[in-house]
């Protein structure tokens, strides 16, 4: 047990577990900037391409749903170390395959071997530590998670550019050994008492959450405010590249940039946290749907990359603000059921946004910025129409209450 090591190799472990949790958003992000070359190496159209991103992010959001309960029956450690082998061997594959199915397959494979990894280290914190040196621990996991998809694509653009496709995939693989040699020789399990699986437990207790009309707009939300950043991640390489006539740093560069706009978002919103909540949040949905019109009617007129990124950038902070919002709001819903209710909401935060996407890589072709505003605008609407359903269910319940 780990909890019985020494202080040097806890600590050790520790930032052995804050390594691994960008994990999630590398596997996610890193070969966005490769979109549109992919394509053209393996013969088919972008949204057979955007369609392994969409089976990852299915994939990972339905694992989540259940791989908080296997894990405090198995355990943490082994779970994890047996999921990091998986993603080692799954990223070898498809940097050797050129068919499309079998990358597909093999992202759904990553994905609930990610979930592994990325739920037990969560888990590993509230294991491992107590008091004020866990809520200190947590209170870096967000920060340490958003780091993924901020360096990722930017890293992999210049992979790209240098190499080829295929090398996004290999320096994974990479990645995962490299955490599966250090944690097999340095971490340890945390779980001291393990539970039995109790399925009959855990359908009731999701019945119940969902069945609660305030949970699940709100996850509906998280889901939404994801899928609008998702706009760019689907369909940006391909304009960059096809429309605006840059090459794969540049598509890098500007989801690097995007990336930050999602943390300032969130930091808005931490600074912000005294603010009325329903007023904040129908600003920031009609904010949101105001420069997505604005993006879309200047669009034709200010045929710029730099306009573009710009109108992007806030549109993101607007994305990254409701979103931390309605996490924190949605996650004390349940506090006697925390755990079960961070896993569920997790998950179908991951399946409203896996359908999203493949809504936008299936309506149509997305290769002009004009393309792009349009599903922006389409998708902030429908966002700003949640909020305010949230908003108008915690006026009704509050006027009720009184």
């Amino acid at each position: 047990m780990l909890q019985s090591a020494s202080v040097a190799r806890k600590r050790f472990a520790t930032i052995l577990a804050f390594i691994c949790i960008p994990l999630s958003g590398f596997i996610t992000d890193i070969y966005l900037p490769s979109f549109p070359a992919m394509a053209k190496d393996l013969g088919v159209s972008a949204d057979k391409i955007q369609l392994t991103l969409t089976c990852f992010f299915m994939s990972y959001g339905v694992s989540q749903m259940f791989v908080g309960s296997l894990l405090d029956s198995l355990g943490r450690y082994r779970p994890s170390l047996i999921s990091l082998g998986v993603l080692v061997l799954s990223s070898f594959l498809i940097g050797i395959t050129h068919s499309v199915a079998l990358i597909c397959f093999l992202r759904v494979v990553q994905g609930t071997a990610t979930a592994f990894v990325i739920v037990g280290k969560r888990a590993f914190f509230v294991d491992l530590y107590e008091g004020d040196e866990r809520k200190h621990y947590l209170s870096y996991l967000t920060i340490t998670w958003s780091l993924g998809p901020i360096v990722a694509p930017f890293l992999g653009g210049f992979l790209q550019q240098y190499l080829n496709w295929q090398a996004n995939f290999y320096f994974l693989a990479i990645y995962a050994l490299i955490m599966f040699i250090l944690e097999l020789a340095f971490s340890g399990e945390t779980l001291v008492h393990k539970k039995p699986l109790e399925l009959k437990l855990i359908r009731d207790n999701y019945a119940h959450m969902l069945s609660n009309s305030t949970f699940l707009l709100g996850i509906v939300i998280l889901g939404l405010s994801y899928s609008v950043v998702m706009v760019f991640n689907i369909a940006g390489p391909f304009v960059i590249e096809k429309s605006f006539h840059y090459n794969s740093v540049v598509i890098g560069y500007c989801t690097l940039i995007l990336g930050f706009s999602w943390m300032i978002g969130g930091i808005m919103s931490k600074r912000l946290i005294n603010v009325d909540f329903n007023r904040k949040l129908v600003i920031a949905g009609f904010t949101q749907l105001t420069l997505t019109g604005m993006l879309l009617l200047t669009g034709a007129v200010m045929h710029e990359l730099w306009w573009f990124v710009l109108f992007a950038f806030f549109i993101h902070i607007c994305s990254g603000f409701l979103f931390t919002n309605l996490f924190t709001h949605s996650l004390v819903v349940f506090p006697q059921h925390a755990g079960l209710a961070s896993g569920l909401m997790g998950g179908m935060v991951y399946i409203v946004t896996s359908f999203s996407s493949y809504v936008l890589s299936t309506t149509g072709r997305m290769t002009t910025a004009p393309d792009m505003s349009l599903r922006y605008v389409v998708m902030s609407a429908i966002l700003t129409g949640a909020v305010i359903a949230v908003v108008r269910m915690r006026a009704a319940k509050t006027a009720a209450i009184a």
